[in-house]
């Protein structure tokens, strides 16, 4: 994880701050393991524009990643670490011994020429996955499965992790990155270890033109739109807008926005605000 600072020969790298990207080791993705991906520009299937400021950016393919880490006691050599423009975290090739290559997210500290294994017996290594009860207590762990072969849903963003804190009959307790404590079937799968790219939130742009580069179109404030088109708009002179909300008029802070009853309730110990949910 290191950051470059550019120097500020130009308007744009006055303030850019990028990834150095130090750990990857090829520009050129596995061509069995990627797939077209089209761009919508905010347009629905009727072509009208659905969402707004999406548009433009360099064209890119979509890495197909092994979320499930299904492939059973079968040894797995890390070929190379690469970059993938559909997301914050690096991905690592893996060729398995049958001859299969898969892409998993790159957990910190994943070498080229290092060995992963998933199942049900491996040990709790950085890269391995396997099921939370045979995990020790304060393991750092990330992709985790919310159902058993469902594949991992949480915890896959850049940098993150979640802390395996206890076990209960058949739950496993996870400190989530958000700080919630939250209640898991220990029988789900999870990969060992601290996603990679953790510096990857200390990084600036420099220039509005690499947002462009991304697919991502300026954004107008509410408050210069309008009455008629945002509910802050309108009014004389730089006015405030009054509480902050969205176009639709949903207060943007502090409206919960939680389903009342809803089902996984049970299941969280203590929210991210340290606030208990009632039993």
């Amino acid at each position: 994880m290191a950051l470059k600072k550019y120097k500020p020969i130009t308007a744009g790298t006055r303030w850019r701050i990028g990834n150095a990207y130090a750990e990857i080791t090829t520009n050129e993705p596995e061509k069995t393991l990627v797939e077209k991906i089209s761009k919508t520009g905010g347009r629905n299937a009727q072509g009208r524009r659905s969402m707004r400021y999406i548009g433009g950016g360099n064209k890119k393919m979509f890495r197909i990643i092994d979320f499930k880490r299904n492939k059973k006691n079968i040894e797995g050599t890390v070929a190379s670490i690469e970059y993938d423009p559909n997301r914050t975290a690096f991905i690592a090739l893996i060729n398995y011994k049958d001859g299969e290559k898969r892409y998993i997210l790159a957990p910190q500290g994943l070498q080229v020429g290092g060995t992963i294994v998933s199942g049900d017996a491996v040990a709790p290594e950085v890269g391995n996955a396997l099921q939370m009860k045979n995990m020790p207590l304060g393991t750092n762990i990330h992709n985790i499965e919310m159902q058993p072969g469902q594949g991992g849903k949480l915890v896959r963003s850049a940098g993150t992790s979640a802390q395996l804190a206890n076990k209960e009959e058949k739950y496993a307790v996870l400190k989530m990155p958000s700080g919630e404590l939250r209640k898991i079937l220990i029988n789900c799968y999870a990969t060992v270890g601290v996603v990679s790219n953790g510096d990857h939130n200390l990084e600036m742009m420099g220039k509005a033109g690499r947002n462009r580069w991304r697919g991502i179109r300026p954004r107008n404030r509410g408050v210069a739109m309008n009455p008629v088109d945002h509910p802050m708009g309108g009014g004389e002179g730089k006015s405030s807008g009054g509480h902050p909300r969205s176009r639709t008029g949903k207060y943007a802070k502090g409206l919960k926005t939680r389903q009342r009853g809803k089902g996984s309730d049970k299941l969280i110990i203590q929210r991210k605000n340290g606030k208990k949910l009632a039993k």
